[in-house]
């Protein structure tokens, strides 16, 4: 029987911390533990081993972007409640919480690696299917988050130079992929929409950031826009760079 997945919730609002937790335990995922800030969740991390953490970006002490840098840098780092080392077989996931007027946000929790965004009033189905993404390997960013990043990323063209990549090391496949990628379409998603079979996609996936040095489907996301694989308000029609043959 395959273990429930486990759950770390991290907010400074008592009333978001017990909605989440009555949300995510319907749905049969096990919430491990609780934060009301940054420190408490590097340590929560550390004793509960959750397999996915939901990270508040502003809390007392230690905000959420400080907390996850720490997160994802920390394997097995002494536990500051016990005095013995607490081994992380692996690094949890993490989905920022975020609002519109917070967007800002989103650019520096990119650099601190986490894996979602997801803006505080989703509806819990989007909550839910969004624990189940990211732990899957998938990266998740919520529909109107992903514009205003791509808007931002693509306006900072000095500051995202060193993303840009020759895209002619891909096939005409995984250019496909990458444009729908791109759109952020999941890799089930994906499998559907190219009747292909879900393994087949993820090694496409693989292939495409392995090719183009990327480290996420984030940084996939910017990269397709900027190159012009995709373009700021076309939804549908996935074309090729300007200038590009073959």
């Amino acid at each position: 029987m395959t273990e429930p997945l486990r759950v770390l919730v991290a907010d400074d609002q008592t009333l978001v911390r017990t909605g989440f937790r009555l949300i995510l335990g319907a749905d049969g995922i096990d919430v491990v533990g609780e934060a009301t800030n940054g420190i408490e969740a590097v340590a929560a991390v550390r004793r509960t081993r959750p397999d996915v953490v939901l990270m508040d970006v502003r809390m007392p002490g230690m905000d959420g972007l400080e907390a996850t840098r720490r997160i994802l840098a920390d394997r097995g780092a002494p536990d500051p409640v016990r005095a013995e080392g607490v081994p992380l077989p692996d690094r949890p996931r993490v989905i920022i919480l975020t609002t519109f007027d917070l967007d800002r946000y989103v650019y520096a929790a990119l650099s601190a690696g986490a894996s979602g965004f997801l803006l505080k009033d989703v509806t819990p189905e989007q909550l839910t299917a969004a624990v189940r993404t990211v732990r899957t390997g998938d990266a998740l960013l919520a529909p109107a988050i992903t514009r205003r990043l791509v808007q931002r990323f693509t306006q900072r063209g000095g500051d995202t130079a060193a993303l840009h990549r020759d895209l002619a090391s891909l096939t005409p496949r995984e250019l496909e992929v990458f444009g729908l990628l791109a759109r952020g379409l999941s890799n089930a998603e994906l499998a559907t929409r190219l009747h292909l079979a879900e393994a087949t996609v993820k090694t496409h996936v693989a292939r495409i950031l392995a090719k183009l040095r990327l480290r996420d489907r984030v940084q996939a996301v910017i990269v397709a826009y900027e190159t012009g694989l995709v373009s700021a308000g076309v939804h549908e029609d996935v074309h090729r760079p300007t200038g590009r043959t073959g």
